[in-house]
């Protein structure tokens, strides 16, 4: 493949071959995924439509608000499975200059959407159930209805399974929304049929009353994914295999002692830039170090499809034994301070009298800062005709 700058340039390249296969920061946009979401949607929306205008029918026959309200609900879903199509569509658009990671993240405000949908859904419903319990109607049944309203929770438990795998194969969090939508609509349209038994054969009609009942079920669900969706637009942690993956790949080049703060920015499902650090002998030239990060990066971009936009160098003291006893020394001091997690990036200046280092300090910890500040100070008592350049550092890509 020639050099490795040819190298990183033919990768880049082959990650946005057409004008519309780019994705986010330069990767290459899975058509294929793409059209597997769009396709499962285009199923939900047919599904629902029928779903919503078969219970209509069952609903105003019966006399049941319930029954209603779950056609209601179809509906709500079929807008959820036509906002994750344009959700898709507008998150495969070309990088630009406003928007030069692309636009893949568009797909997290889709599933907002989705869960805001699905949460104004439940409250209209309520508020109409809320009504039939004031002035309640009473029912009517007929075998049919009851038939189209059982093989109505059939077709939801298979479409929801269905959507739910698919969201997951692709990772796309509005599917698996709108799987999880389906699943719970299937326990909904159960209890209505439950009801619908209940006042046959007992004579009780609970059918106001389930009504609130499963709006407030749809109302609680919708809370749960917005919530999940917002942590997700705010930045959460790196996948842990991910982040894990990188950091060995790295670690297993000859001369990388250490491999340390990856940083992973992600634009989309699965579009991660990132950054990491890594520890080699102060002995290598500026030449090899470059030819280590250009190969790293390569390696990195075919097994993760992750550009590291960044790989920072420490030193690390090889030539001098006090110094690497220094290393192991100041290690144990900073590591007796409770919530310190790792320190690295160590290098004594003998010369200038300099230790310089940095230190992972947990969230758990009350002051992030104090633990920081306290474990400097140990060191400078050990160490106090050098002058201690230490920088607080964070975990950003594994669980503590």
């Amino acid at each position: 493949m020639g050099t490795s700058r040819e190298k990183i340039n033919s990768l880049m390249e082959s990650r946005h071959p057409k004008k519309d296969s780019k994705g986010a920061a330069g990767f290459i946009k899975d058509k294929s995924r793409d059209k597997k979401i769009v396709r499962t949607s285009i199923l939900g929306i047919l599904a629902n439509v029928l779903l919503a205008g078969t219970k209509a029918i069952v609903g105003i026959f019966s006399n049941s608000i319930a029954i209603i309200l779950d056609a209601v609900n179809n509906l709500s879903d079929a807008a959820s499975s036509i906002i994750t199509i344009v959700g898709v569509k507008l998150a495969s658009k070309e990088a630009d200059k406003k928007h030069p990671f692309g636009h893949g993240r568009v797909e997290y405000l889709s599933a907002m959407i989705i869960a805001l949908v699905v949460i104004y859904a439940g409250t209209t419903s309520l508020v109409e159930a809320i009504k039939k319990i004031i002035n309640p109607l009473k029912p009517d049944y007929s075998p049919v209805l009851l038939i189209l309203l059982a093989a109505g929770v059939a077709v939801k438990i298979v479409m929801g399974l269905y959507v739910k795998r698919v969201g997951k194969a692709v990772k796309s969090n509005a599917l698996i929304n709108s799987g999880e939508d389906a699943l719970l609509d299937s326990i909904i349209s159960t209890s209505t049929l439950a009801a619908a038994l209940i006042y046959i054969y007992k004579g009780i009609s609970l059918e106001a009353w389930l009504g609130a009942f499963i709006s407030a079920v749809i109302i609680k669900a919708g809370f749960g994914m917005l919530r999940e969706t917002i942590s997700q637009i705010m930045g959460e942690r790196a996948d842990p295999e991910l982040a894990k993956g990188i950091k060995e790949t790295v670690a297993a080049y000859p001369g990388v002692s250490g491999v340390y703060d990856l940083v992973l920015n992600n634009y989309g499902p699965e579009y991660y830039n990132g950054s990491i650090h890594i520890e080699v002998p102060d002995t290598y030239s500026a030449d090899r170090i470059d030819q280590m990060v250009r190969d790293i990066t390569i390696e990195v971009l075919e097994k993760y499809n992750v550009i590291l936009t960044a790989i920072g160098v420490y030193s690390m003291n090889t030539q001098d034994e006090e110094a690497i006893a220094a290393r192991e020394a100041v290690g144990k001091i900073v590591m007796k301070r409770e919530h310190v997690l790792q320190m690295h990036g160590f290098y004594i200046d003998n010369i200038k009298k300099r230790i310089r280092f940095d230190i992972v300090v947990s969230f758990d910890a009350q002051d992030r800062m104090e633990v920081y500040r306290k474990a400097c100070e140990d060191v400078q008592k050990e160490y106090p005709e050098y002058s201690i350049e230490a920088a607080m550092d964070v975990d950003f890509s594994e669980s503590e």
